[in-house]
């Protein structure tokens, strides 16, 4: 009964491990932003100031840095500022982002995992090779392909369909690809880990039942995989809202994330509480609606006594 009650110490030791992890690398790290993003700098350039005030024992906590995220002055307009701005086009780029990959990923997945168990290994070798180079290396060799005298405006003036160069870099289509082209694998994947296991004998069934090809796969293989789905998507979208290099490198001038936003309230401001806010809060856009997801469909799914 006790063994029972009381885990192993080796059993202790493989759940800590990943709890310890968690703790030192994502609890401390978020505990320590929100403490910043309460601190009142001033004209100080310390943004670990103390908010203990040790004479009257209150906490002398800034709550403006917040509330200049969602107002811009007192008496404005609430969510009309530039950080709401900057959240908002962060959210749709990263849901275009992930809804592109998943278009161009799912085919990819679909085809290695319904592929010979002796090239899946090579397959998937492609989609990881990526991964062998620098990531700025991938980012600036699209630089390379989309510029004005690059190799795609060379090849279409080359081939008759243009007479000058098309503006394609610093646009919303050049961020897009870009950020298609660096996390497809984080989509391809958990999809593939997914489909592998799919019994392809079910699509046989559905078919003897007079299922199109299409409606089998509508109503078998993507229900089934929707576990892969959910995974890929959220691998790719997390991500991307807080992306900075790729929209620093390859979008315009009007299409500033989020990510650029807390980089220059925190290097080029020098306003490290503000910048600490906004990363808490976009923190909490992404896991509180994770967090309730989870709790309801995780509430769905255990069996009922």
């Amino acid at each position: 009964m006790a063994a029972s009650t009381f885990p192993m110490p080796g059993k202790r030791f493989v759940i800590g491990v990943p709890y310890l992890w968690l703790i030192v690398f994502f609890l401390l790290p978020f505990l320590i932003l929100l403490y910043i993003s309460f601190v009142d700098m001033g004209n100080d350039i310390n943004p670990f100031k103390p908010i203990w005030d040790a004479q009257t024992g209150l906490l002398k906590l800034k709550y403006e840095n917040y509330g200049s995220i969602f107002r811009s002055s007192e008496g404005g307009a609430l969510f009309q500022t530039i950080y709401v701005e900057a959240y908002v086009r962060s959210l749709w780029y990263a849901l275009c982002t992930a809804v592109l990959c998943l278009a161009v990923g799912y085919p990819f997945a679909y085809f290695i995992a319904r592929s010979p168990a002796s090239v899946r290994p090579a397959l998937l070798m492609m989609v990881m090779l990526p991964f062998w180079t620098s990531f700025l290396l991938r980012v600036y060799a699209w630089k390379g392909i989309l510029a004005d005298q690059g190799v795609l405006n060379r090849a279409l003036m080359a081939l008759g369909f243009t007479a000058e160069p098309l503006q394609l870099l610093y646009t919303d289509v050049s961020m897009l690809v870009g950020m298609t082209y660096v996390y497809l694998p984080f989509m391809v994947l958990p999809l593939y880990a997914n489909l592998v296991k799919m019994d392809f004998r079910l699509l046989e069934a559905a078919h003897d039942l007079g299922a199109s090809p299409f409606k089998a796969f509508w109503l078998v293989t993507v229900p089934l995989s929707r576990a892969g789905i959910i995974a890929g998507f959220m691998l790719v979208f997390i991500p991307c809202v807080g992306e900075f290099v790729i929209p620093s490198l390859l979008g315009g001038p009007e299409n500033i994330m989020i990510g650029r936003v807390v980089w220059d309230e925190m290097f080029t401001s020098n306003n490290w509480p503000r910048a600490t806010a906004l990363a808490v809060v976009m923190i909490g856009l992404i896991v509180v609606p994770l967090a309730i997801y989870y709790h309801y469909t995780g509430d769905a799914a255990e069996p009922r006594k």
